[in-house]
């Protein structure tokens, strides 16, 4: 065994002093754990990676990213050659080893990097293995009984997410969910003293999860084990700690030292740690045929872990043929064939939110598709994401003094006031099998900027999830400028693999869902609003939703093409009629996503804006204009925070006046044909509120 340790340490020194990059301390330090882990706890097929009921693991302190890439090596992933593992920090555009583990690679579940993530996504994981579990197993038939392990440093239990994670694990009693610390009390500044001195351990149990010691987690591998042992326990009902205590770059002359988190030792200290083992200094990256037999049963190991399965699941499927028919089908990330169907083809003609719009348009499909797990961020009476006798995912044994019970079956999530970790626990879920479990989130537009980090990562990681964003306009009023978001759309208009959408009416509403249920390369935002819109009958198009922009009312000969978005679409129908009385002839274009818009060929793109005949184009959306240069050449955008006033009011606090608009766009159109404005040089309509505005 010591053999074996010696061997990882030396490694992971070797490969950050090759090119004299990387993060070496922690990983020499967790040594144990991934034997631990890899050959002895942990259930999985390395030449099988994608087998469905496999533990899934997840690297929370994702800059000791050497431990699972050598871990990979060892344990026999095909794609893991020994080039690949030598290809840490170098120039090789193909490397399998970047300088953070990311979820292309195999074996590797989840991006992480950003601390605090990853032990939000594995509590994902563990949501979707417990739902799954209580949907399809049946006695003698557990076709879902993964593990989620998640490794975490001092810094996971720092970060906000990472805390409102542990939280809620330990709420939900997720006993298929194991966390690994490697207490190594060192952090990029110094000792964890320097910044934090709470009790971990009864914080953990405070937080519901049983806490288990390792005192050296250097060389006692079997203590090791036998704590991870515990996580099989039959109906376990906590999460569990594993608090393990270990040396940052151990071994080494800076063994405890900060210096050692995300620098290489030195060739030096590298030798001498070689000399100190007994090695041979002049070796690099040299594996002893014995450590090769330590891990060359694995593969086959993993490979009857499979057989077995597969066994089972044929049991399964002539006992229970109509269920296993539903289960492979989620295996495989299948939604009906109808799902689109489900979809209302009219819908009331009176003024509506178009976050009540969201709940007409998915209502049937979140009923009877079991794919969908919904969830808010405790405004179940706001964004209107409810179906009819929907059951809450939570312990069955939890009989809360407000509210409904629950079960592990349920597919509705109440996360609490948890935004950031909502988005995060989202992505593991999205992660633990694609499209097996659909995740949507739900919240007000503005706290998806607390949500963003996890919203990134998310398309980082081209993982489905559709985040529904209501009260997204400064026409929600009275909440005042916190909570009316006129930039937040500008980041993700702006986010690669992101799909942001702002419908303007129950029917574009309906194109939005369909849209981004058809958007398998990343996260969606669809946006909507508080307060009632008109319903545009006649005009709006859900399939036009679907190319970005379309053209809602056409003029042959038109001085001006407005464009608008969302909440505000119907102040450019308003506008070009009283334009129309003045001779001035409008075009009116919906545009609710950037995105599908760039998708679409350049010819589709000039038929809708007609820019390249002549025709200048104005935008009314108030948000700020950062992004519609592209576009338009002027708006009537935000150049300011807004303002607490009651809805009504708020538009014409800010301008958004037809009469007000129109002399705008008329004095604009004069303007740009004149030649006093040329092409490119965008021009605000508005310059804030309008009493302060000189004419």
């Amino acid at each position: 065994m010591q053999l074996v340790l010696q061997n990882f340490r030396l490694l992971i020194a070797d490969l950050c002093q090759q090119f004299n990059m990387g993060h070496p301390g922690g990983a020499i330090g967790m040594a144990a754990m991934g034997v631990a882990l890899f050959k002895y706890a942990m259930r999985y097929a390395p030449h099988q990676p994608d087998w469905f009921n496999r533990d899934r693991f997840v690297l929370s302190n994702g800059h000791t990213c050497l431990f699972q890439y050598t871990n990979l090596y060892l344990t026999g992933y095909k794609a893991m050659t020994w080039e690949q593992l030598l290809s840490y920090h170098s120039d090789r555009p193909d490397s399998l080893c970047p300088g953070h583990p990311e979820i292309e690679h195999e074996g590797i579940e989840l991006t992480t990097g950003p601390l605090g993530q990853g032990i939000a996504n594995a509590v994902g994981m563990a949501i979707a293995s417990k739902h799954l579990a209580a949907t399809y197993n049946r006695p003698g038939y557990e076709v879902v009984s993964n593990h989620i392990w998640c490794s975490i440093g001092d810094a996971c239990l720092q970060e906000g997410v990472g805390c409102e994670a542990i939280s809620y694990a330990g709420h939900l009693k997720l006993g298929n969910l194991t966390v690994t610390y490697d207490n190594n009390q060192i952090t990029c500044d110094g000792s964890v003293d320097l910044t934090n001195t709470e009790d971990v351990n009864k914080k953990m149990e405070a937080c519901g999860w049983e806490v288990i010691d390792v005192q050296d987690g250097i060389n006692d591998v079997e203590g090791i084990v036998a704590a991870m042992e515990r996580s099989r326990e039959p109906n376990r009902q906590k999460p569990l700690f594993i608090n393990i205590r270990s040396v940052i770059g151990v071994g080494s002359a800076v063994a405890g030292k900060a210096v050692s988190h995300g620098a290489p030792l030195g060739k030096d200290n590298v030798v001498e740690m070689k000399k100190a083992y007994g090695w041979d200094p002049e070796k690099t990256f040299h594996i002893p045929d014995k450590v090769k037999q330590f891990y060359e049963n694995i593969p086959a190991r993993g490979d009857q872990f499979v057989k077995e399965w597969n066994q089972l699941l044929d049991g399964y499927s002539n006992e229970y043929p109509d269920l296993a028919r539903e289960f492979k089908d989620r295996m495989s990330g299948k939604l009906p064939s109808n799902w689109e169907s489900m979809i209302p083809s009219t819908f009331p003609e009176e003024a509506t939110p178009s976050r009540k719009s969201n709940n007409l348009v998915v209502a049937k499909m979140f009923a009877e598709i079991p794919n969908f797990m919904v969830g808010t961020a405790d405004l179940t009476p706001s964004v209107n994401m409810t179906w009819k006798d929907y059951e809450i995912f939570n312990p069955p044994d939890l009989v809360p003094i407000s509210g409904s019970k629950g079960s592990y079956k349920g597919r509705y999530v109440h996360y609490g006031i948890r935004e950031h970790v909502m988005a995060a626990i989202a992505n593991g879920i999205a992660a633990y099998s694609p499209q097996t479990i659909i995740p949507i989130t739900s919240s007000f537009f503005m706290f998806y900027l607390y949500a963003a980090p996890a919203v990134r990562m998310g398309a980082l990681q081209r993982l489905k999830v559709i985040h529904v964003a209501t009260h997204d306009s400064i026409g929600a009023g009275e909440d005042g400028p916190t909570h009316q978001p006129v930039e937040l759309a500008a980041l993700y208009r702006a986010m690669p693999n992101m799909l942001y959408i702002r419908p303007g009416d129950s029917e574009e509403v309906a194109g939005a869902w369909t849209a981004a249920l058809n958007h398998d390369d990343g996260p969606s935002i669809i946006s909507v609003s508080r307060h009632a819109l008109p319903q545009l009958k006649g005009l709006t198009k859900r399939e036009g939703v679907l190319k970005g922009a379309y053209v809602l009312k056409e003029e042959k000969d038109a001085h001006v093409t407005l464009i608008a978005v969302g909440a505000e679409l119907s102040f450019a129908l308003n506008i070009a009629s009283a334009l129309a009385k003045t001779n001035l002839k409008a075009r009116v274009v919906s545009f609710p996503s950037h995105a599908l818009f760039r998708k679409q060929p350049i010819e589709y793109q000039r038929q809708v804006l007609r820019r390249n005949d002549g025709i200048p184009a104005v935008v009314i959306e108030p948000y700020v204009s950062l992004g519609w240069e592209r576009y338009a050449d002027a708006g009537f955008n935000m150049r300011s925070y807004g303002h607490s006033l009651p809805g009504k009011y708020i538009y014409e606090f800010f301008g958004y006046e037809t009469e007000r608009m129109s002399m705008g766009v008329r004095d604009f159109v004069k303007a740009w044909k004149s030649g006093k404005i040329g092409r490119g040089e965008y021009q605000e309509l508005l310059w804030g509120p309008a009493h302060e505005v000189k004419h």
